[in-house]
């Protein structure tokens, strides 16, 4: 058997799943299922140097994945009336198992998903947020040029040493949300910032966590902060966004957020509270995301020179 038609297989296959994670009610399920489909689509679809497929199939693929999108919105929607039915995905499985000799129009009036947009930091709630919400963003200046998350991340490795410095190593265990299993490409922004919201090293991000369970995305990360924690001013705090993309409007954005102040810093675990976006850097107007015990769950490892 060919490498497309092993490909192929695949993807009928996650379709089948999903379609029957969807029919018998497994929505969290049958979104991952989904979302997982379609960024293989698009993947194969913006690739440059794939030849498995025409310019005319990429264009049927880029389709697919657009429905999928829209399956997995119309499931995420809190409205009664589905924008997208599962009986009209279920009208492409014959197209995604026989795309190769598929010649006839496409049953929907939908275009190729376009190149997703991930944004700098505090970019996205501009886009969202107006008045009070979007001044506060705009209180937040990054002293660092801004990057463009990867899927596997941007993080630093650990500092060399120095005689009677202090370095931190943050592992980022886990996330505590109650929709957990919705959340799409989900990953973690990690900034230390002074008491006014100035960065005081250079942004990481985390990669894409693949894990959920239940409640919670696992992570599993360890975090090295680009700073002595003796040279970090009095009244600075470890920022951590929790970030993931949103199919409908075609960005990453900023869910939640949570910080460690100086005297949070000490070995051993700790679990610290969510709040709400826009991500107030200078913590003075904070609002908590839920009621629900649900935290940031996080180990710290000190690490000195003597």
């Amino acid at each position: 058997m060919s490498d497309v038609n092993k490909t192929l297989l695949k993807w009928h296959a996650s379709f089948r799943k999903g379609t029957d994670f969807d029919s018998w009610g497994q929505l969290v399920e049958a979104i991952d299922e989904y979302q997982i489909l379609a960024r293989q689509l698009q993947k194969e679809v913006q690739s440059s140097n794939s030849t498995d497929f025409t310019e005319e199939q990429k264009k049927t693929l880029g389709k697919i994945a657009t429905c999928l999108e829209m399956r997995s919105i119309s499931l995420q929607s809190t409205q009664s009336t589905e924008e997208f039915k599962l009986e009209d995905l279920k009208k492409l499985e014959s197209i995604i198992k026989n795309i190769l000799t598929y010649n006839k129009e496409f049953p929907f009036d939908v275009q190729p998903v376009p190149l997703r947009k991930i944004l700098a930091p505090g970019e996205e709630e501009n886009m969202e947020l107006e008045g009070e919400d979007a001044a506060a963003v705009a209180g937040s200046t990054e002293a660092f040029p801004p990057r463009a998350p990867a899927s596997q991340g941007t993080l630093l490795p650990r500092l060399p040493s120095e005689p009677g410095m202090t370095l931190l190593t943050i592992r980022i265990e886990k996330i505590g949300l109650k929709d957990a299993g919705q959340c799409i490409d989900p990953y973690m922004t990690i900034s230390a910032k002074d008491s006014n919201g100035m960065d005081l090293n250079p942004v990481q991000d985390t990669p894409v966590a693949t894990k959920k369970e239940d409640i919670y995305i696992h992570f599993s990360m360890d975090v090295d902060i680009q700073k002595h924690l003796e040279k970090l001013p009095k009244g600075a705090a470890i920022f951590f966004e929790f970030k993931h993309y949103k199919p409908k409007k075609r960005f990453t954005s900023t869910k939640c957020f949570a910080f460690l102040e100086m005297d949070e810093i000490k070995p051993g675990p700790i679990v610290i509270e969510l709040y709400k976006k826009p991500t107030d850097f200078k913590r003075k107007k904070l609002q908590l995301l839920t009621k629900k015990p649900l935290y940031l769950h996080l180990h710290q490892t000190l690490h000195k020179d003597s």
